[in-house]
């Protein structure tokens, strides 16, 4: 082992960690008591708006009640600053005043070895960078104009260029003291198979890629002439590089998350650099080749879910499901990804200069969860009209859930796609099997039924809702009336608050569309922050001291008008439970039913093709799926249940 146990404990208990973790977040001043050395404040490993990441001076340690993250000194600044356990250490070393101790002869090579090379990195990149601003490097400059990028911007990222010369570097490294081996050592000449070795880049604009540490380690070059096979050229794995371990612009895009704690991986380097001139500093990318599962572990110590950010075109789809697939077996509760899909034929670079950034932030906001992704490759386009081929997608869907290491990820998974599956095949049979009575007539309209392409349908524009469907309360959006589902949901967790703990990740997250209960919940999760969940009435209080009893009264009316009896504070628990748990689902199914019809209605009038049109027409059929499941929840008032009500 390199460092003595005795010698980290010494470390660690000379300074606080409140010291090491309150440079990189803000101690919330109610919850926090400093003379006791206990710290409360918003996590920053994944985004949250109230504070349940807790630091105790005492023990050294923290924990976040969130997304579960845990650990010490070493651990906080390995997990969010990407360091290596030897430079956390020598961090903790230097903040105690304690000499680091003496390492091994090979080792001190070693490192002297990297320090020499990162200095001719460094050499490398001003060289380039002085060439771009030459006479050299005006057709360079002429590029970079074209694709829009300011000077400042140019500075920024270091960019240069590397001459159309076979020895331009090496003649001004050799001038500068460096040897031949270091070049090498480098990767910045090649010199296998040759006499002798020439500049690995020639003709093509530098992007230097840095380490955690803000240090140059490797260059990317854009070729200038088309005559180029090799477009964007690398530099090869060196003892300073190894591509599949490092993410463009990593050091930057950790300084640049802010508060939502998002981080977006893209595609490329001009990715990152057009969306960082666009106001996006939380951008990165893998080095030409698909995301690692090492480089995923960089994003996750970022960020509990990072957006992954695909082209519009088949080649991005093909990049999302293989992401998917990488992304799966690891996820647990605090680590996952969203999936964002560009318009087609668009990539991040070309929608924030044609639509500006706003739109890029509608695609952000867009981004689906990875149950959603795998979901819509599953059945996007296919045909399950058979006990056959409806048994093949369980089959796949059973196979895809079963990979997830983590057992109780993997149970809730299971759980979910059981529920799409029942409310899919449930969708299908209702196309496919209409009632007795109603059979010939749907058959005398055609093979296609009512939605048959002579008649008016999805086919024609949008999605045909029936008009109680569109009076119900999942179309509902915010307005002067409170939604009846989602005021369930909000009366059902103030009036049980047992089900907080039970649903707290759901709670945590829960998307309302009315104003007046968006603020409910906000002051439900403030009660949370503050320990105030022991009974409904310290929650009530605590409503009314965020200045929102009138909107709670209202809300409680509603549910008294509905007899939504199951969610008022004198009904048992297990009723709460069963009625919570099955507003819940539904309002999850509502929303993602929302999002897939405006892209399967986007994807139908942009390409009409027979497959999209099938999309469309299982989506309208899960809408009246949902419109029968939704009578459950506006009329269980009037259901028995184990109280009586009059």
């Amino acid at each position: 082992m390199r460092f003595p146990p005795s010698f980290l404990d010494e470390i660690r208990d000379r300074v606080p960690i409140s010291s090491v973790i309150g440079a990189r977040v803000s101690w919330d001043r109610r919850k926090t008591n400093a003379a006791r050395g206990d710290y409360w404040a918003c996590c920053p490993f994944h985004g949250e708006k109230s504070p349940s990441f807790h630091c105790e001076d005492k023990k050294g340690r923290y924990h976040c009640f969130g997304c579960g993250v845990s650990g010490d000194h070493f651990k906080f600044l390995t997990e969010l600053d990407g360091m290596g356990f030897p430079e956390a250490v020598e961090k903790i070393a230097e903040l105690a005043g304690v000499p680091m101790p003496a390492r091994d002869e090979a080792a001190e090579r070693r490192e002297k070895q990297r320090a020499s090379l990162t200095d001719v990195m460094e050499m490398a990149t001003v060289f380039f960078q002085e060439r771009l601003q030459s006479s050299d490097g005006a057709k360079a400059r002429a590029y970079l104009r074209e694709r829009g990028l300011a000077s400042a911007t140019q500075q920024a990222f270091r960019l240069g260029y590397a001459p159309d010369s076979r020895n331009a570097l090496k003649e001004f490294l050799a001038g500068k003291g460096v040897e031949k081996a270091q070049m090498e050592a480098c990767g910045l000449t090649v010199f296998e198979d040759v006499p002798v070795s020439y500049d690995r880049f020639r003709d093509r604009i530098m992007f230097p890629i840095e380490d955690s540490r803000g240090k140059v380690i490797a260059f990317g070059g854009r070729a200038l002439s088309p005559e180029i096979s090799a477009k964007y050229l690398n530099s090869p794995d060196t003892e300073l590089f190894h591509k599949g371990n490092v993410l463009y612009n990593f050091a930057r895009a950790r300084k640049g998350m802010g508060k939502d704690g998002t981080v977006i991986a893209v595609e490329g380097y001009m990715d990152v650099i057009a969306l960082a001139q666009a106001g996006f500093d939380n951008a990165v990318a893998p080095l030409g080749t698909a995301l690692t599962e090492n480089q995923l572990e960089l994003l996750w110590r970022m960020t509990g879910e990072p957006v992954l950010c695909f082209d519009g075109d088949q080649a991005g789809f093909r990049a999302a499901w293989r992401a998917a697939d990488m992304v799966l077996p690891a996820v647990q509760a605090g680590r996952t990804a969203r999936f964002a899909l560009l318009p087609e034929g668009k990539d991040p670079d070309d929608l924030v200069k044609a639509d500006g950034p706003e739109a890029f932030r509608a695609v952000l906001s867009e981004a689906r969860p990875l149950s959603d992704l795998l979901w819509m490759r599953e059945t996007s386009g296919g045909v399950f009209d058979t006990p056959e081929r409806r048994a093949e997608l369980e089959k796949t869907l059973r196979e895809l859930t079963s990979r997830i290491k983590d057992e109780s990820v993997r149970y809730h998974y299971a759980q979910d796609m059981r529920e799409r599956v029942l409310a899919f095949f449930g969708a299908q049979r209702s196309r496919q099997q209409p009632r007795h009575g109603e059979r010939d007539r749907n058959f005398s309209k055609g093979q296609g039924g009512q939605w048959g392409r002579g008649g008016a349908g999805p086919a024609a524009g949008r999605l045909a809702v029936s008009d109680s469907l569109a009076r119900s309360a999942m179309v509902k959006r915010a307005g002067g009336v409170m939604p009846l589902r989602e005021t369930a949901i909000v009366a059902a967790l103030v009036n049980h608050p047992a089900l907080i703990d039970e649903n707290f990740d759901h709670v945590e997250t829960l998307d309302l569309s009315h104003p007046d209960l968006r603020l409910l919940h906000s002051a439900l999760i403030d009660a949370v922050a503050h320990g105030v969940t022991d009974d409904s009435s310290a929650i009530i209080a605590r409503i009314g001291e965020a200045g929102l009893a009138d909107a709670w009264q209202r809300a409680m009316a509603l549910v008294r008008r509905a007899r939504l009896w199951p969610v008022m504070e004198e009904a048992a628990i297990e009723d709460a439970r069963d009625a919570f748990a099955q507003a819940l689902h539904l309002h999850r199914s509502a929303s993602t039913l929302h999002k897939e019809l405006k892209v399967a209605e986007t994807a139908l009038a942009t390409d009409p093709t027979d497959e999209n049109y099938r999309h469309l027409v299982e989506i309208q059929a899960q809408f009246h799926d949902v419109q029968a499941t939704e009578a459950l929840i506006e009329g269980f008032g009037i259901s028995s249940g184990r109280v009586d009500r009059a």
